[in-house]
């Protein structure tokens, strides 16, 4: 049975905080959930700008280059759910203190790197550690904020570290490369994350396990990880061997087959790994295709931006890392700025509207031409973009982890994470392959001098910011048809929300 929140102050129960040992120091373990969710995500992004100069020290390919993007995501993206279902089986705390662990010696040895293979095995082992680290940092944040005003605004700072990790890797990345080396885009990881597991091992309390648990669902996590690995892989092989070649579609094939054989196994295991009650929830599906949704229009900011104004303004990669600041502030303002009226009016609305906000900053990006200009051209659009994210995000990471019993909050935290990552991997493969198909369709006919390169390239950079306003727009009427219309519903045996 489901109880709706409501503003009516009169109707408040009075709350008991006494189940909750984490009740006293919410804000502060807020701050170290935040920071371990910042490391995952600055990650994704961190490394772009140090590409070129990676490459040069280590002397690896252009057709190489990319699985160092890859290697990461195919990690991160297939043990999500493992990680989550182990965050509930052994316990949050340990897996969220191993996690960051094991991420910052991953990262050491990723900076310390003498060769390609040691660089991408490196990135390999950031995304297993980040798999384990980012359901249950996720999780936590479900179970420590136990009143719905407070829970509203942990969820929106939350939502803009989610939403904003991204752009604050290029700014850092930018800062390391240009002043130090690329290798410190790997090496700053480890004192963030020590700092997250000294506050995490004095602030987190032990928690007994849910006495329900009864182990890890084998059958449904082989077939998930091989789903996901090969789905993931063949849409990052189609950016170099082309949509039509036997490795990409035998791959996608074979994933998306093996995906559909998770569905059928979950719905008959004693124990799944993933519980399809968790995925069916109308409010809860509907915010995993927002962050999904928004997973792939931020791929086409973050790189295709990225490339515009390094390439064709020519900016150094600090300022092309700073250039992205006014994106971060937008996620923010709104995210946090939103959270009283989502708590009260639910995130339909807000969803609908900031999704349509994103569109309309991406119709601004493919207005650009080799002669545009960054405060005329490119700072509304990311100042519109930054609002429209900010205003999606918070509310749907809040709603795909309410009313989940505390025995599954790991696993839902992880399916967000996962739908935020598959999205990202499918906006990576199919807008690249858009890109690449504009660009040499544009120059057919056309003599390749210098002035044809440029134009061509920003060709393909406009068709991309096209496609992601589709997928925006898209996103904006179908998530706004799913939301239902209030405040979240909340199960009054899940993890305690009490209204305020």
């Amino acid at each position: 049975m489901a109880t709706t929140l409501t503003d009516d102050r009169a109707l408040d129960p009075v709350v008991d905080h006494t189940d909750n040992p984490h009740h006293a120091t919410r804000w502060l373990i807020l701050g170290i959930i935040g920071l371990a969710q910042l490391i995952v995500v600055l990650d994704a992004t961190i490394v772009n700008i140090a590409l070129p100069s990676a490459q040069e020290a280590l002397g690896f390919s252009n057709d190489n280059r990319q699985w160092i993007v890859t290697g990461y995501a195919l990690a991160f993206g297939s043990l999500l759910l493992l990680g989550g279902r182990l965050s509930d089986l052994i316990g949050r705390r340990p897996m969220f203190i191993t996690g960051l662990i094991g991420f910052a010696a991953a990262s050491a040895v990723g900076g310390a790197a003498g060769s390609f293979e040691m660089l991408v095995g490196a990135r390999v082992a950031q995304g297993v550690f980040g798999a384990l680290l980012a359901p249950a940092a996720l999780s936590l944040l479900t179970v420590t904020f136990t009143d719905a005003a407070e829970r509203a605004k942990a969820f929106a700072i939350f939502g803009a570290i989610a939403g904003g990790g991204g752009a604050i890797g290029l700014m850092l990345g930018g800062v390391l490369t240009e002043y130090l080396s690329w290798r410190w885009c790997l090496y700053v990881n480890v004192p963030l994350a020590l700092l997250a597991v000294v506050g995490a091992a004095l602030l987190l309390k032990k928690q007994p396990k849910a006495e329900t648990a009864k182990g890890i669902d084998i059958p449904g996590t082989a077939v998930v990880v091989a789903g996901l690995v090969s789905f993931v892989y063949g849409l990052a092989s189609a950016e170099t061997n082309g949509w039509t070649s036997a490795t990409t579609l035998v791959c996608i094939a074979v994933g998306l087959a093996l995906l559909a054989v998770f569905a059928v196994v979950e719905s008959r295991v004693s124990d799944p790994l993933l519980p399809l009650h968790i995925i069916w929830d109308r409010t809860r599906g509907a915010a995993f295709l927002v962050v999904a949704f928004v997973g792939i229009g931020l791929f086409a900011v973050f790189l295709f931006l990225t490339y515009y104004v390094s390439l064709t303004l020519g900016y150094s990669p600090l300022k092309t890392g700073f250039a992205f600041v006014p994106m971060i502030l937008g996620i923010m303002s709104t995210a946090t700025g939103s959270a009283g009226l989502v708590a009260r009016i639910g995130p339909r609305i807000p969803v609908f509207v900031g999704m349509l906000l994103a569109a309309v900053g991406m119709v601004f990006f493919a207005q650009l031409d080799v002669t545009s200009t960054y405060v005329a051209n490119i700072l509304p659009g990311l100042i519109i973009t930054g609002l429209g994210i900010g205003l999606s995000i918070a509310p749907s990471f809040s709603a795909a982890t309410s009313g989940v019993d505390a025995e599954h909050a790991g696993v839902a935290s992880a399916s967000v994470n996962t739908f935020q990552q598959i999205g990202g991997s499918i906006g990576t493969a199919v807008l690249s392959a858009f890109a690449a198909t504009a660009t040499s369709d544009y120059l057919v006919g056309r003599a390749p001098s210098e002035a044809n390169q440029a134009l061509a390239a920003v060709h393909g950079y406009t068709t991309v910011f096209w496609w992601a306003a589709g997928v925006f727009a898209v996103g904006a009427v179908l998530c706004g048809a799913l939301f239902r219309s209030g405040p979240v519903a909340v199960n009054p045996d899940a993890a305690p929300v009490a209204a305020h």
